[in-house]
């Protein structure tokens, strides 16, 4: 099994040596790089059996650092979601600069690029000061880990490094913007909500055109169990029963009540739905709003059939 640690110094130690550690954000747990290290951000494509054609997200330790060769370009949009946002769970999608290679973009004009608000990857990112590579620190495709213990049980030692940051707060991957279409597109819903991100824009627009960022794949975050979608707890409770009256072992996941506390436990939710051996999950669909936006999309693609 992988090293664990709580100190960010050994961390940022290993990404400088071109090694590949398991780091805590407030969304989840990512499987960081040296963005500009061709090898080491090649084998988390591998550990995680991810496409190269998937673009990975750069994370930064401050906002200012974009300017230091990351990105080409920092549209007026992007620079007020920066200036409000970060440090926070928000990607913005923006012209990629020259230190930005294509083995991190997959080939793409574009970068996401992120300032987490963990204080563990913040001490990080300031010890190591340049940008680090990281999707989610799990399988591709599969649930993402929200502790070192998630990790652990994915990708065993396969990683060099866990970096043990407690639970993550928010608990679903970051919302992305794609800053250079006007309006501003939202790529994946998140913590920081369509809402206010129109509030602050003036407009913005739901996801068109091709997957150009980490998490627009119709199939994604899937347990292992079949999840079944309702809008009601009286229809989760009777798919319930039909299904276990055929013998199958049934749960069910309540993402209405309590979306913000549903969001920081979803991906728990759906690994103990697999260590209790079910086959199927009914999950009850939270409302189209806030960060219903980011569990209704987790769970459609944890829905969809799987390729």
């Amino acid at each position: 099994m992988s090293e664990v640690t709580t100190d960010p110094r050994r961390a940022a130690a290993v990404i400088a040596a071109g090694g590949v550690v398991a780091i805590p954000t407030e969304t989840v747990y990512g499987l960081a790089a040296d963005a500009e290290n061709e090898p080491a951000v090649r084998r988390v494509f591998e550990i995680k059996g991810r496409p190269s054609d998937h673009p990975l997200i750069v994370h930064l330790a401050r906002a200012e650092q974009v300017h230091d060769g990351w990105v080409a370009a920092f549209p007026e949009n992007a620079a007020l979601l920066a200036e409000t946002c970060w440090p926070g769970p928000l990607t913005l999608l923006v012209p990629a600069g020259p230190r930005v290679h294509p083995w991190v973009t997959g080939g793409r004009t574009t970068v996401g690029i992120r300032v987490p608000a963990h204080p563990l990857a913040t001490a990080l990112l300031e010890t190591f000061g340049g940008g680090v590579a990281a999707p989610s620190a799990n399988r591709f495709g599969r649930v993402s880990p929200t502790s070192a213990a998630h990790v652990a049980a994915d990708l065993g030692d396969d990683v060099d490094l866990i970096l043990d940051g407690g639970e993550c707060p928010v608990g679903v991957e970051s919302t992305i913007v794609d800053c250079t279409v006007s309006p501003a597109q939202v790529l994946r819903p998140g913590a920081i909500t369509e809402e206010q991100i129109g509030a602050l824009l003036g407009s913005v627009a739901a996801a068109s055109g091709p997957s150009r960022a980490a998490g627009m794949l119709a199939s994604h975050y899937a347990p292992r169990c079949s999840v079944i979608l309702v809008d009601e707890h009286a229809e989760a409770e009777a798919t319930v029963q039909q299904l276990a009256a055929q013998g199958h072992a049934v749960a069910i996941l309540d993402a209405k009540t309590d979306p913000v506390t549903a969001a920081r436990t979803l991906y728990a939710s759906l690994r103990t739905a697999d260590e209790r051996g079910m086959q199927y999950l009914i999950a009850v669909l939270p409302p189209a709003a806030g960060i219903g936006h980011a569990l209704r999309d987790r769970l459609t693609k944890a829905a969809a059939p799987r390729s």
